[in-house]
């Protein structure tokens, strides 16, 4: 009896969570767009990138045709000038002479995370104080810097960034992981923050000052760390910053990944976000509000406890279903989409406790094809 009180405790905790996580995410003013200026400081697009797929020319080009008003530099940092990827920037290149772009082979990288390594090389080559760094899946809305430059406009303010969009899931792992992504990623942010300040950032889009960045020791100080962009967001913030949540999102694009491509990506990020947030990640399991109220109708089954298990999962799926579509701002078939697919958000909770235990049990990591071991501290070691 006293064990059934526990766990409904539980799962009442978990629906509770669940109603929290979902009103914070109702009351942010996702998509709200800053007014245009007729004077905007310049800025530096750093973005390193490595391979291509069908989906790399339209998320790159979008950086080129930016509706902002002031200089915009745009460099692009590859580990060898046979990457297929730079066949592209040059075809962008030549689409749009009048842009300040350079291609730049970085072939003396230092450090375990290359995507830093790439970082430190070409940042050297920027002209401005504005720096923007993305992610080479990324693609913006044409208003994105305009959004980004503005918060930084205020001495406290030391970096934006916003959410993004798991844009194209194609396989039914996808649409899966879109649940992560979609539905709980970013109303978890935002619940965090309604606790604290926002102490990291998110990597898909950053942007900060050349002077913040030199701080807190340039990227060089980031060149073994896994999770880069929130060591970037929480020595940023640890300086005396403010981190700017920008309601513009973005969208990253993949190509078709199965089952087990899926399983080890969100595995690396569970594991990432153990490391980073150890105690966080550890109660975040409370958050499951589909796996306590199942377990508790396992322990003590009775009509009034299938009733409240039904209830707090049917919640569950249209939570899934609201946030998704508030991210993402589905057409009329998008949205049935959503519904249809809605009994992922349970059984993405049920895999999540697998990936939590997994979280804790292992610290190997695979990332972009190499073998990687997460240290206590976050940094990464290459296995052999």
């Amino acid at each position: 009896m006293a064990f059934s009180i526990i766990l409904g405790g539980i799962a009442g905790l978990s629906f509770l969570l669940l109603l929290w996580q979902w009103l914070v995410a109702v009351r942010f003013p996702l998509h709200r767009r800053e007014a245009s200026r007729s004077a905007e400081p310049p800025v530096t697009l750093l973005k390193p990138l490595k391979g291509c797929d069908e989906t790399t020319r339209a998320s790159l080009r979008s950086w080129f045709t930016q509706e902002y008003c002031g200089a915009v530099q745009i460099l692009f940092g590859v580990a060898s000038g046979e990457d297929p990827v730079c066949q592209i920037v040059r075809d962008l290149i030549a689409e749009f002479p009048k842009q300040d772009v350079q291609l730049l082979v970085c072939d003396s990288l230092s450090g375990t995370n290359l995507k830093v390594a790439k970082l430190k090389e070409i940042e050297r080559a920027a002209k401005h104080e504005l720096l923007v760094i993305s992610d080479a899946d990324v693609r913006v809305p044409p208003d994105l810097l305009s959004n980004l430059a503005a918060p930084l406009a205020g001495a406290k303010c030391g970096l934006v960034n916003c959410f993004y969009q798991f844009a194209n899931p194609t396989t039914l792992a996808m649409d899966w992981e879109a649940i992560a992504m979609n539905a709980d990623f970013w109303a978890q942010v935002l619940q965090s923050r309604s606790l604290k300040p926002l102490d990291f950032a998110l990597g898909a889009v950053m942007a900060t000052r050349r002077e913040n960045l030199r701080r807190i020791g340039g990227f060089a100080a980031l060149a073994d760390c896994l999770a880069d962009d929130y060591q970037l967001g929480q020595r940023i913030a640890r300086d005396g910053y403010h981190i700017a949540l920008s309601p513009v999102t973005v969208q990253c694009w993949s190509a078709p990944m199965g089952w087990r491509a899926v399983w080890k990506h969100q595995l690396r990020w569970a594991r990432t976000i153990r490391v980073c947030q150890p105690t966080p990640y550890f109660f975040s399991i409370l958050n499951n509000a589909t796996l306590w109220p199942l377990i508790w109708l396992a322990v003590s089954f009775s009509t009034p406890i299938l009733l409240a298990t039904t209830g707090a999962v049917f919640v569950r799926m249209l939570s899934a279903i609201d946030l998704q579509r508030r991210l993402n701002r589905p057409d009329t078939r998008g949205l049935f989409k959503l519904v249809g697919l809605s009994w992922l958000a349970p059984l993405k909770d049920l895999l999540q406790f697998a990936l939590w235990l997994g979280a804790f049990v292992g610290n190997t990591i695979e990332w972009r094809g190499r073998t990687m071991r997460l240290r206590g501290d976050g940094s990464l070691v290459a296995q052999e």
